[in-house]
C-alpha cells in the first residue's frame, strides 16, 4: 500500500448552510479552489484550500451538527485500481464499495471508501 500513497487529499465536511461555511472558511484564510454541483443530488460542493490543507464541504440533509461530524478523510493515491485490489485482498472493503468517478477538477477523480475500526470513513482518491 505504501507504494501507492502520495499523501493527504482532503477532509470531507457536510454542511446544512454552504453560505455560512464559505464565510467561515474564507474568514480563517482559506480560498475556494473548486466548486460544483453534485449532479446526483443537486448539492453544492466546494473545496477550500490553504497551503496544502484541503477541506471538501458539501451540502447534506444528514448533518449531525455535533462534535465529530466530519464525514471522511481522503488519501491521495497513484493507482486507485491497485489500491482497490489490495484492499479487497486484505478483506478490508467492509462497505463493499466500488470505484466511483466524479467530474470534479479538470479531468475528474476516481475513488472508493472503506470504514476504519472507529467507524471513520477512509477515501482513496486518484485524480484522473
Amino acid at each position: 500500500m505504501k507504494e501507492y500513497v502520495i499523501g493527504f487529499q482532503h477532509v470531507g465536511i457536510p454542511t446544512k448552510d454552504m453560505e455560512a461555511s464559505t464565510k467561515f472558511y474564507e474568514a480563517i484564510g482559506f480560498d475556494v479552489m473548486y466548486e460544483t454541483i453534485d449532479e446526483s443530488n443537486g448539492a453544492k460542493v466546494k473545496f477550500f484550500k490553504q497551503k496544502d490543507l484541503v477541506f471538501e464541504v458539501y451540502e447534506s440533509t444528514d448533518v449531525t451538527m455535533t462534535t465529530g461530524s466530519i464525514d471522511h478523510i481522503s488519501i491521495d493515491v497513484t493507482d486507485v485500481e491497485k489500491v482497490y485490489e489490495e484492499i479487497n485482498k486484505m478483506g478490508m472493503n467492509n462497505l463493499n464499495d466500488e470505484i466511483h468517478f466524479l467530474p470534479f477538477f479538470e479531468k475528474g477523480v476516481r475513488y472508493f471508501i472503506i470504514e476504519g475500526p472507529n467507524k471513520e470513513k477512509i477515501e482513496f482518491n486518484q485524480y484522473v
